[in-house]
Parts: structure tokens; C-alpha cells; sequence
């Protein structure tokens, strides 16, 4: 296989074979990501993406069961490229059992419903999706491009599409002056969602991301563990009635918070309580930032 670039992934696609059909991303204009801050955006094509595809075949042969295809919002390539690319990965892995994608609600609204759903035909399993937040004013203030009831439609789509749809949360990214707004506006849009998980992120600042100066300056103030902690726990009482896993899976997070809703609120509750009741010595420093 041959990468451009810094390649990312998300924590549940460990396992996935990785293979870049684009490099970058379109938007690359959030605040808080450096992710691609290093890279052109382009589209590759077909071509390069099966001969990375044969590459993987002759070195994995049939242990590929799932494939991730990097880089940033893919979706955004045209639904007839990605069905032929999805259509020869099913051709050449006789085992895959998933393919998976990054698309945020800006570039998955440019797909009708009926394309989503030629996709999921031609073998889309998951759509990996930032939402970050559900609240308008985070939005704006992330440049994220997009409004929470434009990812409402997008999310829906998805869902209606049959594809699994996994939505991520960033805990912290209105900081302290807007936590709660953050907070409970992105449950409401969360649950009018309903996605099939919902995946939690906490805010690090990273140092090629505009929102870097911004914390070093004091613009944007971080929340403290307890008060990430209190966050989480507005945004679970505002999920009541939601049908979704909910997943504390990275490495950014002060304590793990997981299970499916609607069931296992009252016990997730319950140990965000048990962490709260913990000094905020025992988490990691708020202040570390990412390179």
C-alpha cells in the first residue's frame, strides 16, 4: 500500500485494513484538529486505489474482514467511483465482513438518499461521523460548516440509508463558558439522531490547530476533569429514550463510560457519580496537549 501523509483512523478500526481512496481533507478548516493541516486534499483515482487493493490482497490474501478507507470524508468521492472501489473490495476479500468510511453531515447531505443506500448495496457498512457538537454556537465557533439541524438530516439519512452511523462527541470543546449549552443541545440532536454510537472525545489542544493559540492565551479555557466529568453526565440525561451504544473508547477521556441505551443510563450515571467523588489528582493533567 502506498500513503501520502500522516494516515489516521478511528480507535475501533484498529483492525481494519487502511487504504487511502483520499489524501486529506475537503474542509480542514476546524479549529480544533491539525489532523491534515499538512496535506493537500485530493481525490485519488480508481486505478490507485485497486492496485493499493491488490497490494493488500497478495500480502494479507484472505484475512482482510475489514477495510477503513482513509483519509478525511471520503464520502465526498462520487457515488459511482465508490461503488466500483467498494465492489472490487468485496470481489478480491471473499471474508470482509465490513467497509467503513469518514463522513461528516457537511459532505454526506451532497448524497441523496438513494445514493447512500446504492452504497450500502455495493457494500457500506459504517459511516464514522464528527458531530463534535449539537450545539449551533459550538459549532460556529469549531468551523465545523455546518448547523446542528443540517446534521440531523445528514444523520438521518444515514440511518434511514441502512448504514451504521457513528457519531462522535467532543467533551469540552465549548470550554467552560459554553459546557452546558454544549451539552445538552448536543443530546437533543444526538437523540433525534439516534445513531448507532455515540463515541466520546475530550478535548486536548493540538499544537498545528488554530484553537492552540487560543488556549495558550487564555481565550479558550479547558475544562478540568470533574467538570468534563459533569458534562458527560448532562449530556447522558439529555439522551433519555436514545437507542445507542455509548462508547468512552479513547485515550483522551478521564474515565471509561460505557454501555447501551437506554438500559445502561442509570448504571453509566452512576459511575460518572463514583468518578466525581474521586480527587482530580487521580486523572490525567487537562493541560497535556497533543503534537
Amino acid at each position: 500500500m502506498r500513503y501520502e501523509g500522516t494516515v489516521y483512523r478511528p480507535p475501533s478500526e484498529a483492525g481494519s485494513l487502511i487504504i487511502q481512496a483520499t489524501v486529506g481533507c475537503p474542509h480542514n478548516k476546524c479549529t480544533f484538529c491539525a489532523m491534515y493541516k499538512g496535506s493537500r486534499f485530493k481525490i485519488r483515482s480508481v486505478k490507485e486505489v485497486k492496485e493499493d487493493l491488490d497490494m493488500a490482497r497478495d500480502y494479507y490474501g484472505g484475512q482482510v474482514r475489514s477495510v477503513f478507507f482513509a483519509d478525511g470524508n471520503t464520502i465526498i468521492m462520487k457515488t459511482p467511483q465508490l461503488v466500483e472501489i467498494f465492489s472490487y473490495t468485496r470481489e478480491i476479500f471473499p471474508n470482509l465482513e465490513r467497509i467503513t468510511l469518514y463522513g461528516s453531515a457537511r459532505f454526506i447531505l451532497l448524497k441523496s438518499l438513494e445514493e447512500l443506500v446504492t452504497l450500502r448495496e455495493a457494500g457500506l457498512k459504517r459511516i464514522h461521523s464528527g458531530l463534535e457538537s449539537g450545539d449551533d454556537e459550538v459549532l460556529s465557533f469549531l468551523k465545523k460548516g455546518v448547523t446542528s439541524a443540517q446534521a440531523i438530516e445528514a444523520g438521518r439519512n444515514v440511518m434511514e440509508a441502512g448504514i451504521e452511523l457513528s457519531e462522535y462527541y467532543i467533551v469540552g470543546a465549548g470550554g467552560t463558558a459554553l459546557s452546558r449549552q454544549h451539552a445538552v443541545n448536543s443530546g437533543k440532536t444526538l437523540k433525534a439522531i439516534n445513531p448507532d454510537f455515540i463515541r466520546l472525545r475530550t478535548m486536548m489542544p493540538a499544537r498545528r490547530a488554530p484553537l492552540y493559540d487560543l488556549f495558550k492565551d487564555g481565550s479558550f479555557v479547558l475544562l478540568r476533569p470533574h467538570q468534563a466529568l459533569k458534562e458527560t453526565r448532562l449530556l447522558l440525561e439529555n439522551l433519555e429514550g436514545a437507542d445507542s451504544w455509548f462508547l468512552s473508547d479513547h485515550v483522551s477521556n478521564y474515565w471509561p463510560v460505557n454501555g447501551k441505551l437506554p438500559g445502561d443510563r442509570e448504571k453509566m450515571l452512576k459511575d460518572i457519580d463514583h468518578a466525581l467523588s474521586l480527587d482530580e489528582e487521580n486523572f490525567r493533567n487537562p493541560e497535556m496537549v497533543r503534537l
